[in-house]
């Protein structure tokens, strides 16, 4: 398995400028969608709403953001028509790209079901696990932007496994929840807000867990969706 993948240089410094670019703006964009979830979990750290605006207009800017990339890799197709690692690497950041938009979107989500539930006074019981989750979750996106960043399928490969106990942990969120609401079925609404948002939030793992496998093809060449962890360890093996 290799630790790491350089990109090659190539005759046209030019060429060589605006790999290097494509990849600094996606990371660029990556520190704006962890911006937005950090402020996401400050809300309900705090109990304040008012960093929620921060949010929301974060999400404009990594929209736009994600356009300018794509229209940079697609200026990059038809003008270098990149083959072997080039190609993978524009195809794994054009893919990378969409899931950090896609991280952005459920980061609001969270900020938004937060502030309903906030607004509406909801018993400290019904948060019960949320934060705890947001934070192993906002820790594997950074994991996952460090494994963007330095190219290392080992980092990948412990991310996916990461994200089988973010999963565990929301199952554990949702259990709660479900009693929660039974033994009262005036905590329904404030339950279904927190509920939501732990979706959200189980939403980003399994959308950084896409990027490190963008890393793993990039990288190997391999592809590895849908495989397991077993599988993907004896693929790279």
């Amino acid at each position: 398995m290799n630790d790491d993948i350089k990109v090659g240089r190539h005759i046209s410094r030019q060429f060589d400028q605006e790999l290097d670019e494509v990849r600094s703006r996606v990371l660029k964009m990556g520190g704006l969608v962890e911006a937005q979830l950090d402020k996401a979990l400050e809300a309900l750290r705090e109990g304040e709403t008012d960093v929620i605006v921060d949010v929301e207009k974060l999400d404009h800017k990594i929209n736009e953001m994600e356009m300018q990339i794509d229209e940079e890799c697609t200026q990059i197709l038809a003008k270098r028509q990149p083959t072997a690692g080039d190609l993978r690497l524009i195809i794994a950041t054009t893919k990378s790209v969409r899931d950090l938009e896609r991280i952005g979107d459920e980061a609001e989500r969270v900020a938004t079901m937060i502030r309903h539930a906030l607004e509406n006074e909801a018993s400290l019981k019904a948060f019960k696990g949320l934060l705890s989750l947001g934070e192993h979750v906002k820790e594997l996106l950074h994991d996952t932007l460090n494994t963007y960043a330095r190219m290392k399928t080992r980092s990948a490969v412990k991310n996916i496994r990461k994200d089988q106990d973010i999963d565990e942990e929301y199952a554990r969120v949702v259990m709660r929840l479900v009693e929660y609401m039974k033994k009262d079925p005036d905590n329904i609404s404030d339950a279904l807000d927190v509920m939501w948002a732990a979706r959200s939030l189980e939403r980003i793992g399994d959308h950084c867990i896409n990027i490190c496998e963008n890393v793993i093809y990039l990288v190997e060449g391999q592809d590895v969706r849908h495989s397991d962890i077993d599988t993907i360890k004896e693929q790279l093996a």
